[in-house]
């Protein structure tokens, strides 16, 4: 596995594993990895694609009071985890390498970046598909692999890459979950053991809603006042948002209808926490 920090370098290793006849997959990640993140891989590998990995924690899709400075920065964990998964390369650029001076364009994404989290991050989409675009003009991917935990995020780049008519194809992955259903997340890492297991309400609240979609429940607002009134049993929880939306444009769900995405965003402490699940309610 090699490790990079330039755009010629990753250029030159992309341009290397093409002429050997390698498609080339991309995660792209934040760093602070984890069974999640190596899942993309792992289905990265599966495709028998040239497998390369970023780790850049993008400045650009943080608030101005959120949390960029705390996010955890674990390269060396992070090197390793990757090696031991068959990654070939990671690109792990400066902020002057994908920020050079004089930079000043942006991509703006259009409504599905408005509802859910975008309503309680403004920008934040913003900074992502900027970022986004940069990384796949830089790696130049057949396939970039997201997961379905940030389903609003992956829902934005699909839109993005659509609009665009950029030439790579975004494959999404399950979310992989903790024993006991927590989402894993690298933000995980800044819960306390108290905090920890608290933060299950969210997955809790979201298993809530499937079972009352099961049932046949056709009112969105008593099924999130139950959600809301499980997160409240937990003190010190403060709910983003509860909602019961379409997985396609994110806009709320009408129901019945043959799938709905359950989404939840809560704050745990300074922890922001996202969890979600697609119900198919015609079985």
């Amino acid at each position: 596995m090699d490790i990079v920090r330039t755009v010629a370098e990753v250029r030159t290793a992309v341009a290397a594993a093409r002429k050997a006849g390698r498609a080339i997959g991309f995660v792209p990640t934040m760093g602070a990895l984890h069974a999640g993140h190596i899942s993309l891989v792992d289905a990265a590998k599966a495709d028998g694609t040239f497998v390369v990995v970023s780790i850049y924690v993008n400045p650009t899709q943080f608030g101005p009071n959120e949390d960029f400075t705390q996010y955890p920065r674990t390269f060396d964990a992070d090197s390793a985890a990757c090696r031991a998964a068959g990654v070939d390369l990671i690109f792990a650029p400066t902020n002057a390498e994908m920020y050079p001076p004089g930079d000043q364009s942006r991509v703006r994404p259009g409504p599905l970046a408005e509802p859910l989290c975008g309503a309680f991050r403004p920008g934040h989409f913003e900074g992502v598909c900027t970022v986004v675009a940069k990384l796949f003009g830089i790696v130049q991917p057949d396939i970039a692999y997201f997961g379905r935990k940030d389903f609003q995020q992956a829902r934005v780049i699909e839109q993005m890459v659509d609009d665009l008519r950029m030439p790579v194809r975004i494959a999404t992955c399950p979310i992989v979950r903790e024993p006991d259903g927590l989402a894993m997340s690298s933000r995980n890492a800044r819960l306390t053991p108290s905090d920890r297991a608290r933060s299950l309400c969210l997955y809790q609240a979201l298993c809530i809603a499937r079972d009352r979609l099961g049932a046949g429940e056709t009112s969105t607002g008593r099924i999130v006042a139950a959600m809301r009134a499980h997160i409240a049993a937990h003190a010190d929880i403060k709910v983003d948002y509860l909602s019961l939306v379409d997985p396609r444009t994110l806009e709320s769900a009408t129901l019945p209808a043959p799938r709905v995405l359950v989404a939840g965003a809560i704050r745990v402490g300074d922890v922001r926490l996202i969890d979600n699940l697609t119900v198919g309610i015609d079985g």
